[in-house]
């Protein structure tokens, strides 16, 4: 199996911490590799597993045109040397974009289809397990990724009041309340969901832990919903860039870290007291025509 370093976790400065008197640390997921970064490894790691139990002839699994699942799971298998198709959600492009390229250079074989019949991935996932291929879900989120994700926790190499991490599906959320309810810490995690109406977040976390109770859904930092931004977001992205060196993305991690500031000048998180940002890398988001447009008009 691909080797993977365990990411550093790296004590950052800026304006909103210094202020408030917060350390702020994150956990450089973004830094495990290239391409197969972040949160997307910790949820391919256990589903590989599971796959070479299988004996199926390949692996299927779901995205957008511009997922960065896709693109992982791409990489990832053919490092692997692994069959693979991605089911794309959306009638295929005239031109395609870089992550599809990518995914199609790295030998995943593309198969667009319907946004209406995306709905309906269950049926879809029937039809291809009955083909003989192991279905990974939209996102990798199934009990494996949220087992890859927990190990975030297990990693630690010290202790932090609050742990938080931008959500989309919830799977990585998931995997950090388990992890930090497994070894008993005393930390707070808390979720800024990137999609609108993020209450789901709460059921998803429940569905995998039963038993969880300390975490904090923060559905406010959506900024419009999923891969919506504003001038607001674009121009924080720059500035925490050139601040702390530090490279974001407009879909997940740039809305994570623009709300670790307003919580801490809200008061959310004291003074003295330790967070620890998950950064879950996708950083390809960055090389969208959409993000292009908007760093030449600055």
């Amino acid at each position: 199996m691909l080797s993977i370093n365990i990411s550093i976790e790296q004590k950052i400065e800026f304006s909103e911490c210094e202020k408030a008197g917060v350390e702020v640390f994150v956990k450089r997921d973004d830094k495990i590799h290239p391409f197969i970064s972040g949160n997307k490894w910790r949820k391919l790691k256990y589903n590989y597993q599971t796959y070479l139990k299988s004996g199926l002839r390949g692996i299927v699994t779901f995205g957008g045109a511009f997922s960065n699942h896709i693109i992982a799971t791409a990489a990832f298998c053919a490092e692997n040397k692994i069959p693979c198709i991605g089911i794309i959600r959306g009638e295929q492009p005239k031109d395609l974009n870089h992550v599809l390229i990518l995914a199609k250079l790295w030998g995943m074989k593309l198969n667009f289809i319907s946004r209406e019949a995306y709905k309906d991935k269950t049926e879809l996932s029937k039809a291809w397990q009955q083909k003989g291929y192991f279905v990974i879900p939209e996102g990798g989120e199934n009990a494996e990724g949220v087992r890859g994700c927990s190990e975030i926790i297990t990693e630690l190499t010290r202790n932090y009041d609050h742990i938080i991490c931008a959500s989309g599906t919830g799977c990585t959320f998931a995997g950090l309340v388990q992890g930090v309810s497994n070894l008993a810490m005393p930390a707070i995690c808390h979720s800024i969901p990137v999609l609108k109406q993020g209450g789901f977040i709460h059921e998803k976390v429940l569905e995998y832990f039963p038993t969880a109770n300390i975490y904090k859904i923060h559905t406010e930092y959506h900024f419009g919903g999923y891969a919506k931004t504003t001038p607001e977001l674009w121009a924080f992205l720059q500035s925490f860039a050139r601040e702390t060196g530090i490279l974001t993305d407009p879909v997940y991690t740039a809305k994570m870290f623009y709300a670790l500031g307003d919580l801490i000048k809200l008061g959310e998180f004291k003074r003295g007291q330790s967070v620890l940002a998950i950064h879950t890398g996708g950083l390809t988001g960055l090389l969208s025509e959409k993000m292009l447009r908007n760093v030449q008009k600055e």
